[in-house]
């Protein structure tokens, strides 16, 4: 869909949501980990999603899922298209993830979370659930600095001479796939270090916005959906984003079409501002604890819960801990 601008009145209300984003995140983080270590991701992941539905509805937002849980992992979903809030306030575009990470959180491994991002109505690109191929640094860096076209290594390069460090102290995060087994191979060449992650890759994302996780770059090839919502997030910081969507079959186009993408669009290379052309929210809740927050604890009679929240129009970076009586 083509992107709208959105009146300062609107903007303003969207950003009025920070807290509330935080409130959606932290009662699907809650839900799901109860279910941590259980072995049923099918279960862990419909629990998170009622819980986020829930309190969706809760909210004075006039809301359209747009990236919402898709058909390829046949998990329980907010659908794309599903109306949320009371239609009192204000009309927002979301994209969510009940729980990304669904595994990390069946095995109790690191790094699953919950997490929601707020727009603008008609501000976030309807990605169809397709791969994409993506790149990301976080802020601080000289606008394109990294290209999708140019390779691994190249990328790697670039970096480090801005940085002013040698090519071994770029660290890149890549999705544990064979299918980035080139990708990997690139980085390895020019000695650059890889961390590998098992699942995650909003998470993935985001962790080269945050100095303390050690992550400079995220490459490789993840959810298109997924690609969106991780942009909601740079967008707040001033990361740099690009993404391709790919496609294995004609019924993978077909549902591009639907979504409103035309096939002139399809090989497009898109940046971060195109996939979310609003100012945004977002929010995300540790599940388990990982490399950006802790996970759900329960202690002395109290949920402990650690959230982030940002907000593109101000540059706001929020970390909320927060104790919930049981």
């Amino acid at each position: 869909m083509p992107p709208k601008i959105a009146s300062k009145p609107e903007v303003e209300r969207i950003c009025n949501l920070a807290m509330d984003a935080a409130r959606v995140t932290e009662a699907a983080a809650i839900a799901a980990e109860r279910l941590s270590g259980r072995g049923d991701e099918m279960a862990a992941d419909q629990v998170a999603v009622d819980a986020m539905r829930t309190t969706l509805n809760e909210l004075d937002i006039n809301g359209v899922i747009v990236i919402g849980e898709g058909e390829r992992d046949e998990a329980p979903m907010l659908y794309i298209g599903e109306k949320v809030g009371t239609g009192k306030g204000p009309n927002v575009d979301i994209a969510l993830d009940p729980l990304e990470g669904t595994t990390l959180t069946a095995k109790a491994m690191a790094n699953a979370l919950a997490v929601v991002a707020f727009a603008p109505a008609g501000s976030m690109l309807h990605a169809p659930d397709t791969y994409m191929d993506k790149i990301a640094v976080g802020p601080g860096f000289p606008a394109g600095i990294v290209d999708l076209d140019a390779s691994p290594a190249d990328n790697i390069m670039a970096l480090a001479k801005f940085k002013g460090v040698s090519p071994e102290m770029i660290t890149a995060c890549v999705l544990d796939r064979p299918r980035h087994k080139d990708i990997i191979a690139s980085l390895r060449s020019v000695g650059a270090r890889v961390h590998l992650i098992s699942d995650g890759d909003v998470a993935g994302v985001i962790n080269t916005a945050d100095p303390s996780t050690g992550v400079d770059i995220y490459l490789g090839q993840g959810g298109a959906p997924e690609g969106v919502l991780a942009c909601a997030a740079l967008k707040c910081v001033g990361g740099q984003f690009q993404g391709r969507l790919m496609f294995r079959n004609e019924d993978e186009r077909a549902r591009a079409r639907r979504l409103g993408l035309k096939e002139s669009e399809f090989d497009r290379k898109y940046d971060l501002n195109e996939l979310v052309s609003g100012d945004s929210v977002f929010a995300a809740t540790g599940v388990t604890s990982g490399a950006l927050l802790d996970g759900v604890r329960r202690s002395d009679g109290y949920i402990h819960t650690h959230t982030l929240v940002m907000t593109s129009a101000t540059g706001t970076v929020r970390e909320i801990r927060t104790k919930h009586k049981i």
